[in-house]
């Protein structure tokens, strides 16, 4: 495991009182989060490693594309799978709200997945519609709806999105959720991929090339692997240039997908994942994908 996971807690209590001073000019936050989370210097002027291209689109090239934008929302990006040509991929909702007290849960079948359409994570699961607390949800999505999220993560793709609650159908099988592709595409091409499974029991995530033969050394951030073999899903080449076409506009896109009963459907896009701040098992494999990125159209 990378040392440099380890977190200094006496340095984050010094550094936390000045985190909104930082924020003052995103450029410096995001060059102080960096070097405080992954311990290497930001380069810039010339990013080499794929976490410094992530860094340089999260800054200069993400928040000024308003298709980003629509694809990073989970209303939005509906839109943008169906004009892709894969509505029938779409988990089916139930509707989306402005507020939750707009959401008629009577209609509602015993287990939902609710979520915010501005923001990563937050959303609930709703596994028993009658042993829940409701009000202790109201509560939470009502803070969630006032997040300014792209500011508060200085994502600022995620500002324009508007703060909706979305109801979709849920997926998983009692309270074992399914199984998660994640499929990192690079200028249009898929490079690999990490699969997540016991997601709500026992999470684990295994990293592969796009071929499926393993990539150890891009597990990051600590996160465990299954040691056993995991089932190649029967459609993987239809899913792979299923997230090659969603990703065709962007240089950059992580597109989820899931494999349930013999289809496959989409669950989101994410465009900076963990920030662009991943500390890898391998440090070697930063620069290594970085490789696939080719941001040169984009440098200042």
């Amino acid at each position: 495991m990378n040392p440099n996971l380890k977190e200094n807690k006496f340095k984050r209590a010094l550094v936390l009182p000045f985190k909104p001073l930082f924020k003052l000019s995103p450029v410096s936050y995001v060059k102080h989060q960096y070097k405080y989370i992954t311990h290497h210097k930001l380069n810039l002027k010339n990013p080499v490693r794929y976490t410094e291209k992530l860094q340089y689109l999260r800054l200069f090239v993400y928040p000024k594309d308003p298709l980003v934008s629509k694809a990073a929302g989970r209303w939005g990006v509906r839109e943008f799978v169906k004009e892709k040509g894969f509505e029938e991929n779409l988990v089916p909702t139930y509707g989306c709200y402005d507020k939750f007290s707009d959401i008629d849960f009577d209609k509602l079948p015993e287990q939902f997945v609710l979520k915010c359409t501005h923001a990563c994570a937050f959303n609930e699961i709703i596994l028993n519609k009658n042993n829940w607390d409701k009000a202790a949800s109201e509560k939470k999505f009502n803070k969630w709806l006032k997040t300014n999220y792209g500011k508060k993560t200085m994502e600022r793709h995620y500002s324009p999105i508007k703060p909706q609650i979305i109801v979709e159908k849920y997926l998983g099988f009692d309270e074992n959720l399914p199984t998660e592709y994640k499929i990192h595409v690079f200028n249009g091409k898929a490079k690999y991929m990490y699969v997540v499974t016991g997601r709500g029991v026992d999470i684990r995530y295994n990293n592969y090339y796009i071929d499926w033969t393993p990539f150890d050394g891009a597990q990051f951030n600590g996160w465990k692997k299954r040691d056993e073999k995991l089932p190649i899903p029967k459609d993987w080449d239809k899913m792979v240039k299923m997230a090659e076409k969603l990703a065709s506009d962007f240089p950059f896109v992580r597109v989820d997908l899931y494999y349930i009963d013999g289809k496959i459907y989409f669950s989101e896009m994410t465009f900076t994942p963990a920030k662009g701040t991943l500390i890898f098992d391998d440090d070697k494999a930063d620069f290594k994908i970085g490789e696939w990125l080719n941001i040169k159209n984009y440098l200042k």
